[in-house]
């Protein structure tokens, strides 16, 4: 059970959401039951109520309703779906009762949503500015110069600077944070008593995710209005919720208060959920990943949902659907442990805390092996060119000076916000972008300046790993083709029978089945396509993997099994890792050395305890800060002000100055130069050398 010093951190968070008055209820939920047209049930039997004020978190894995769940409260649900029984109640008003057009006036107006992908919620056609004013038209009362006036309002409360000018823009013109902010500003347009956010969070950098959170958090306290916010972040339910439900293959199987569930979880689903985070407490053993997978659509519904991924289950939980249990501190939970004499028996309520320090393995420890990849003032310059004769005019600087050196069996995690050049540097060691100058030297070979031909030999040795599996694979191939594809590209195996006995072993060594084979892409989860993604870098033998954020959408049970998967496969096989991620907790479960990246330089790097823990750079204690975490600790934001620079106009002196808080007259006029704190860790900072 969590010591009461971690649960006191977790109920004095700054801003925290106990602190906001919350009054009479306004959404109520009861038996909604959501299906197919042939029955199968999406939602089944799910009951829950939302205070104003309140934020009431929807917890799960991928394929467990949650969205589902808000589609059918906003009544926007595809065709071939319906809701088939139930009620949702707005306030007063019944919204399963009323006709097309009065929902038109809900939607937007009393209720809003907020979807997961701002890029594809948003018409790409119309300007941000005319999006807004859309919403503003069918539910104020405003005059065309006042709507103009209240959309700039809108994007500069949501922290969109330039607001009159960004008005004027298209999606396309925007980053993916401020595509969210624009979700967000046009869902308070109307400013609705109920606010559903679908994994708000979910593609952004720490910093951005935030400025989000703190938001959505500021515009609850001032208007009171209700928040269902649907999530797999147990740091975000943390930072945000005041009421958790936890949702599994279509039922709430557990619902407590955010310190009730925190301090002691009571489904084995739940408690698994915890067990499965990265800490850097576990770096040295497995993750508890969930077994299997959440079961289908249309699955037998005459038992336990959750029993064949059970350590804790028995007969009872294979053979009847266990009843929900309202337990003495007032939590629910829907699991036979909790009313059978035999699941009596079997509860330990003394639950372990999550994360124990003393069972850490230091991966920092490690002893170093030979170097592997050595980069040198690496530098990719992108020429801007105008005119008709496209002269070049400048240059986008995504990568200016970059070194770094991994040894071999050792991972090294590359961090930053989303566009300081992470993903430019891992294309450029694979020669996929050339480089504008410096050295790449691969297991002793000069890579800068060779030919096609010649870094064809040297191209199965470095593979990458992208962030999106299922964009990365052929559709149109089945899994066997796909891993045989760089087989016969390189001249791996000697014949088919050989290439078809090596994919099997691959498929066997990332945890797929053999016959998984004939298979194509679309019919696998997430986390099983990123195991085909790695089992077809594993095809041609390399030594060094470029990993760019490849558990960055995925839940954290599926999370932890790549993670586990990588872990070992590092092991048995002395892979080296270029990790690219925006997610700090994996990045210290799974690396040995941090670089932070800002702007194309690197501004600090050292060990994971060096960087992590004890940050001297203004920029990476701002990322550190900006984590949600579930003890609480850390949860004092420093705020960063404007937006990252423009690679092409990068700021003279320190290019973090001017968002740092601390910047002194030397920072504004030259780059600071390197300053060693210890034999691993080194800053280029004014404030460290002082």
């Amino acid at each position: 059970m969590k010591s009461d010093s971690s649960l006191n951190q977790l109920s004095s968070l700054t801003s925290s959401p106990s602190e906001i008055e919350r009054g009479e209820f306004i959404l109520n939920v009861d038996g909604l039951v959501t299906c197919l047209n042939n029955g199968a049930r999406i939602v089944d039997d799910i009951s829950f109520r939302i205070k104003q004020g309140e934020t009431f978190a929807l917890l799960g894995e991928s394929g467990c309703g949650k969205s589902m769940t808000a589609l059918s409260l906003m009544r926007l649900l595809p065709d071939g779906i319906r809701v088939a029984s139930g009620d949702i109640k707005l306030e007063e008003e019944d919204i399963l009762a009323l006709p097309e057009y009065a929902m038109r006036k809900i939607r937007g107006g009393q209720m809003a949503m907020i979807f997961q992908e701002p890029g594809l919620s948003l018409n790409p056609v119309m300007t941000v500015g005319d999006q807004i004013a859309e919403v503003l038209t069918l539910h104020q009362p405003m005059r065309s110069k006042e709507v103009h006036l209240r959309c700039i309002e809108l994007l500069e409360q949501v922290g969109i600077s330039d607001a009159p000018r960004r008005a004027s823009e298209y999606p396309f013109q925007l980053s993916g944070g401020m595509k969210q902010r624009v979700m967000i500003a046009m869902a308070m347009a109307g400013q609705p008593k109920l606010l559903i956010a679908d994994e708000p969070t979910t593609a952004l950098d720490v910093t951005i995710q935030a400025q989000v959170l703190k938001l959505l958090r500021d515009t609850q306290q001032k208007t009171g209005m209700a928040l269902l916010l649907i999530t797999h972040d147990l740091g975000v339910v943390a930072q945000m919720a005041h009421q958790v439900g936890v949702m599994y293959a279509g039922q709430i199987i557990e619902q407590a208060s955010r310190d009730q569930l925190f301090a002691r979880p009571a489904h084995p689903y739940t408690q698994k959920l915890f067990a499965a985070l990265p800490d850097a407490g576990r770096s040295g053993q497995p993750l508890a990943a969930i077994p299997g997978n959440v079961p289908p659509l249309g699955a037998p519904r005459i038992a336990c949902r959750f029993a064949p991924r059970c350590d804790k289950a028995w007969a009872l939980c294979h053979e009847q659907v266990p009843e929900w249990t309202q337990l003495e501190n007032g939590q629910g939970v829907r699991c036979h442990l909790y009313t059978s004499q035999k699941g009596s028996e079997k509860l330990n309520l003394e639950t372990s805390r999550f994360f124990d320090s003393s069972t850490a393995n230091g991966v920092g420890e490690e002893g170093k092996g030979a170097a592997l990849l050595q980069v040198e003032n690496l530098q990719v310059h992108f020429p801007i060119r105008k005119g008709i004769l496209q002269r070049t005019v400048g240059h986008v600087k995504a990568v200016d000076g970059v070194s770094i050196n991994i040894p071999e069996g050792r991972t090294l995690a590359l961090v930053g916000e989303s566009g300081c050049g992470k993903t430019t540097v891992g294309k450029a060691l694979l020669q996929l972008i050339t480089p504008t100058a410096g050295s790449v030297r691969f297991a002793g070979y000069e890579l800068m300046g060779m030919s096609a031909k010649q870094l064809r030999k040297h191209r199965a040795g470095m593979q990458m790993i992208f962030q999106d599996p299922y964009a990365s694979l052929n559709p149109k191939m089945r899994v066997a083709e796909i891993l045989q594809e760089g087989m016969d590209a390189l001249s791996i195996a000697k014949n088919s029978d050989e290439r078809q006995r090596r994919i099997d072993e691959l498929l066997e060594q990332v945890g797929l089945e053999k016959a998984s084979k004939w298979r194509y892409p679309h019919e696998f989860s997430g986390g099983q396509r990123q195991r085909i993604a790695i089992a077809r870098v594993l095809a041609v033998n390399p030594n060094l993997l470029i990993c760019d954020e490849p558990t960055s959408a995925l839940d954290v049970s599926v999370q932890a099994q790549i993670l586990n998967l990588l872990k070992s496969l590092q092991q048995q096989l002395k892979l080296s890792y270029l990790f690219i991620s925006h997610n700090l907790a994996v990045v210290e479960y799974l690396a040995h050395e941090v670089y932070v990246m800002y702007l194309g330089r690197i501004v600090e790097r050292g060990t994971v305890q060096e960087v992590l823990h004890a940050p001297r750079h203004p920029y990476t204690q701002a990322l550190l800060s900006a984590v949600p975490r579930i003890d609480g600790q850390g949860m004092k934001i420093i705020r960063l002000p404007g937006e990252t620079p423009s690679p092409s106009h990068p700021p003279q002196g320190c290019h973090f100055h001017t968002r740092c808080a601390q910047a002194m007259a030397e920072c504004r006029e030259v780059y600071p130069s390197e300053t060693i704190i210890s034999a691993t860790h080194r800053v280029h900072c004014y404030l460290a050398a002082k």
